[in-house]
């Protein structure tokens, strides 16, 4: 061994912490190439008799000098904690699934009980899961409640190899009596994608003990994220949801959404930079409203989100007494839309909680046919079912639904009579706007000839009241409709709909009736007025009605 890197081994141990059962060479940049480099090292650790905690993080280590320091492990049965991110700077990906090999050996050949595992910022790509694959699969790890990936290139295949391992952990440390229960996983910048994210969704649905997740940058799109919301909702004890840069579109939030409402410990949502767009937005107020009453941070920034929904959202927010920080900063509000929403939020709380919308985007621009989306979000098989007029639910409806619903008449709405409920089989809340059209097309039907009226007006409001049987449901529902008919911005490919004044009228009459709650009048009245202008050449004064009956519900 040179005397300079002797020189450099002695001025690193004493920086070593040996206190509270730890030892440090946390950012010494040591380069720990063979057994020579680390042999007073590895006398360091032997002679550590209660080591419960290594830091080995900000040093190169490699293959030799790896299985020299797993032999010295062999004996340390109270490690508890390997801090060992940053490891292998400048070694070939071939050497990193050897090292952590050994380095896996030596803990089980300890009997170490690992409650953190924080191998970060470590590129090995799948092959370097292969190398940790059978110590998370051991007892060594059946106590863990840390385990941190973040920055290691995984890729979907290491997402998979990772989910089984976990799994089989769980599966083996419940035969012994004390099930696997993760609380912190990070993975971070893996390239994950929706295969990798499901496969880890799988595992996270079986602990339930998650109460941190953090998985930005994974690319990873609606499918993925809805199967991560199904997995949350097992997770109970969930404070930190962080999901920042993947893409959740309308889906892919509304499924979160669905899943935050059975939560009640969540502290910290972090969706920034994911799309969550106006009716994603929307659906996450509805949620607010009604749950979620310890949170502190919401982030929604850079999401494509509008004036209107935003000022929604600043409503549902004002009943939670620890909310610290609101991040909607790079949205579309423009500037007068920013000072609504600071006015709109000012007063509800105690100090500054909403952070600098100094990148907002401005206004969003109007699209003159089509809204942009992300093309993934669609399912194929309903687009065409769509395109050709019909419901993927006519198959089980009876010859006379499927009648009206394929060409609509006020003579076929009165024929209906009983069998009007089964307009709407089925509500998927993931998919709304089959639901939606149904309503619009009864409401089409709308004139002053006494049957004609009572027939659509009761029709309209059986079929509004299952439709917003939740708060969820409900501001789903509505935000579909006014996307729909061009007032809301929205992501389909679906043409927007000139409103008949019908439409306007039965809502009137829906907004009169006691089963219409106040917050759905607000969200209503928020984004009827902010976009008059797109749809007042199709009112014929029913709008004005619509509005007044909005603000009288408002003062109630």
């Amino acid at each position: 061994m040179a005397s300079q890197d002797i020189a450099q081994l002695v001025d690193a141990l004493s920086e070593t912490h040996l206190g509270d059962g730890e030892l440090s060479y946390k950012g010494l940049g040591l380069k720990l190439d063979n057994v020579e480099s680390v042999e007073d090292l590895v006398q360091e650790i032997e002679r550590h008799q209660h080591l419960r905690a290594l830091r080995l993080e900000g040093n190169t280590l490699g293959v030799e000098a790896a299985r020299a320091i797993a032999k010295a492990l062999e004996s340390k049965d109270q490690l508890q904690r390997c801090y060992w991110s940053d490891l292998f700077t400048g070694r070939l990906r071939s050497e990193i699934p050897m090292a952590l090999k050994f380095l896996s050996n030596g803990l089980m050949m300890a009997g170490a009980r690992l409650t953190v595992l924080d191998l970060s910022d470590n590129a090995f790509g799948p092959d370097g899961v292969k190398g940790i694959d059978q110590l998370l699969r051991s007892a060594a790890c059946h106590r863990l409640r840390e385990l941190r990936l973040n920055n290691c290139g995984m890729g979907i295949g290491g997402g998979k190899i990772l989910s089984e391992a976990l799994t089989e952990c769980h599966r083996l440390s419940s035969a012994s009596g004390n099930p696997l229960a993760l609380r912190v996983f990070v993975a971070g910048r893996n390239r994950l994608e929706n295969e990798g994210a499901s496969a880890l969704a799988r595992a996270f649905q079986l602990m339930g003990s998650l109460e941190e997740l953090h998985l930005p940058q994974n690319g990873i799109n609606h499918s993925g994220v809805t199967a991560l919301a199904s997995a949350m909702r097992h997770n109970q004890d969930l404070r930190v949801l962080n999901l920042n840069d993947n893409t959740f579109a309308k889906r892919g939030t509304l499924a979160m959404a669905q899943a935050l409402g059975h939560l009640r410990n969540v502290q910290v949502i972090n969706f920034g930079d994911c799309l969550v767009r106006c009716e994603g937005t929307i659906a996450l107020a509805a949620v607010l409203r009604e749950g979620l009453p310890v949170l502190k941070e919401l982030n929604l920034s850079f999401g494509e989100i509008t004036e209107a929904a935003a000022l929604i959202l600043a409503r549902a927010l004002a009943d939670k007494p620890l909310l610290e920080k609101v991040d909607l900063n790079g949205n579309w509000l423009g500037e007068e839309g920013c000072d609504n929403l600071r006015e709109a939020m000012e007063g509800r709380h105690e100090g500054d909680i909403l952070a600098s919308l100094s990148d907002d985007e401005g206004e969003a621009e109007e699209d003159e046919e089509e809204e942009e989306h992300d093309e993934s979000d669609d399912d194929p098989r309903e687009d065409r079912l769509m395109q050709n007029g019909e419901s993927p639910s006519k198959a089980q409806c009876p010859e006379e639904v499927f009648s009206f619903l394929d060409c609509p008449s006020t003579g076929k709405l009165l024929q209906l009579g009983e069998m009007r409920r089964q307009l709407l089989p089925e509500v998927n809340i993931l998919e709304p706007h089959q639901a939606v059209d149904v309503l619009i097309k009864v409401a089409s039907l709308y004139s002053e000839e006494p049957e004609a009226k009572t027939a659509v007006l009761e029709t309209f409001d059986l079929l509004l009241g299952r439709l917003a049987a939740s708060a969820l449901q409900a501001y789903a529902v509505f935000s579909t409709l006014l996307v729909l008919v061009g007032v809301l911005k929205g992501e389909r490919r679906n043409k927007k709909r000139s409103p008949s004044p019908g439409l306007f009228l039965c809502l009137e009459h829906a907004v009169q009736q006691d089963h219409f709650a106040q917050d759905q009048a607000f969200l209503l009245h928020t984004i009827l007025s902010k976009n008059r202008k797109a749809i007042e050449s199709h009112s014929s004064g029913s709008l004005d009605r619509l509005t007044l009956a909005l603000e009288k519900k408002l003062l109630n």
